[in-house]
């Protein structure tokens, strides 16, 4: 009888990575286990994990609150008979709402559309409209288990040539878009982006990485944009957009902007957010465009109901339809997700009886948020041989560190990545858990680490973070 093996899995599932949640995670959870369990008596140098390595907001330990509407709403559509039950425990509007929808879907636990709810997927379209000024259809949206999902359709269907069909990524890139293409048998094509100018995007590089992939055999079909960036924090200029989408439509690529944290801006006024839709309709160019958004980031931080969209633009609607009949094969995206969205592109208005708390706390969340990005970026820049660009978006910082020789031989000695080295010792030190450059991708020779910029306390969380990159320069100088 034939056993069960690793090696007998597909290869392409064995050789995926993904760092966000890869060894450092796990060793963290692993020191969790210990202190619920012996708590004072760990015999760890540190009373607490601190989970820095994932863009989580409402995770144990970090907590952001959730948005009282969204919550509420929610509770209405899990059980509607609090409608009548509590009556004077919820605001009109959400009763509205709840009311509306419930309409609408009838029991959550049934399952709805393929391509979601068509009334949510009418309010996406709105929602995209008044951002953007141009027209947005229902037809054109697919609501789906977070923006992953999407992405995952998408370069699964892109995918045409084991191994010979290539996708541009940018590097560094969410580890999600390599692991897709590993998972898919797709070939990663890099492009860096330029850390000396705020990891702005080249043209240039775009176009070295298309040529290098042509002369390597391989047949670019998409292109990635992560804005705002992650790990980075960029946010790309007009100016920029433009010549990405000419870029594009000159080389036949479809455009997947994954956008999910455009409401995650700290400067807004020096450094706004322009989707690229509005980029492609003002061009009037006929480039194929998939824009993702997601329920998981911004101040909804809802990562765990799993809700997001896509949508397509200059999509033809024989390829729209094989979409369509790949998103029936999981029946329907998660309708609790489908109501986050909901309430995502739709919040309340001013007027509205919950408007006056949403605005407490959505505002609250961007100042904090803004406010712990600055000073980590600050004191990150302040230490001997790091330095971190100011991100302007997104939940991150991502510093670049100058290693001494000895800690790179001890790297190496130790079979590990220099900077998850340094990542590896930093958990052990102090219990922060943050994910190495490495598992993002950097050029040869350099050496970053991503760290979220959601973690309470951060005067304290900064001060071990120093304190340990101090002693680890000093132990290894």
């Amino acid at each position: 009888m034939r056993s069960l093996t690793v090696d007998s899995l597909n290869p392409a599932v064995r050789n995926v990575q993904y760092a966000v949640r890869g060894e450092l995670a796990i060793k963290a959870e692993e020191y969790r286990v210990i202190l619920k369990e012996k708590g004072q008596n760990s015999g760890l140098p540190f009373d607490r994990v601190i989970s820095s390595n994932i863009g989580n907001p409402q995770q144990k330990g970090l907590d952001q609150p959730p948005i009282t509407f969204n919550r509420q709403v929610a509770a209405l559509m899990e059980w509607p008979q609090l409608m009548q039950l509590a009556p004077n425990a919820f605001p009109q509007d959400v009763i509205a709402r709840a009311k509306e929808l419930h309409d609408e879907i009838g029991s959550i636990g049934a399952y709805s559309h393929s391509q979601g709810v068509p009334l949510i997927r009418q309010h996406v379209a709105k929602f995209i409209q008044e951002r953007d000024g141009h027209p947005s259809s229902p037809d054109n949206i697919f609501l789906t288990g977070g923006a992953s999902a999407g992405v995952s359709l998408l370069i699964s269907m892109l995918i045409s040539e084991p191994h010979k069909s290539g996708v541009l990524i940018p590097i560094p890139q969410y580890p999600l878009y390599t692991a897709t293409l590993v998972q898919f048998s797709g070939a990663a094509i890099p492009y860096h982006l330029d850390e000396a100018h705020e990891w702005s995007t080249s043209i240039d590089e775009i176009k070295a990485a298309l040529k290098k992939a042509k002369e390597d055999g391989i047949d670019p079909k998409a292109l990635v944009i992560i804005n705002p960036g992650n790990p980075t924090g960029a946010l790309l200029k007009e100016e920029t957009q433009r010549e990405v989408a000419s870029l594009c439509a000159e080389h036949g690529l479809v455009l997947l902007a994954d956008e999910v944290y455009q409401s995650n801006l700290h400067r807004a006024a020096e450094f706004p957010f322009t989707s690229f839709k509005k980029v492609v309709c003002d061009m009037g160019s006929p480039v194929p465009l998939v824009s993702f958004h997601s329920i998981s980031k911004g101040v909804t931080g809802e990562c765990g109901r799993r809700g997001g969209y896509f949508e397509c633009h200059n999509i033809p609607d024989d390829v729209r339809a094989m979409m369509y009949k790949m998103v029936s094969v999981g029946l329907c995206p998660p309708l609790q997700g489908q109501i986050g969205v909901d309430c995502l592109v739709r919040p309340p208005k001013e007027g509205d009886e919950s408007y006056a708390l949403w605005k407490e706390e959505t505002t609250r969340i961007h100042k904090v948020l803004a406010q712990r990005t600055k000073l980590m970026a600050e004191r990150l820049n302040s230490l001997p041989g790091v330095s971190c660009v100011d991100s302007p978006g997104a939940l991150y910082l991502y510093p670049k560190i100058m290693l001494p020789e000895k800690a790179i031989a001890a790297a190496r000695t130790a079979g590990k990545e220099p900077d998850a080295f340094y990542a590896l010792r930093l958990l052990d030190a102090t219990g922060i858990c943050v994910v190495p450059g490495s598992g993002f991708g950097q050029k040869e020779g350099e050496y970053h680490y991503r760290l979220t910029c959601l973690c309470p306390g951060v005067d304290e969380y900064v001060g071990k973070l120093e304190k340990f990159h101090r002693e680890f320069c000093a132990k290894y100088q």
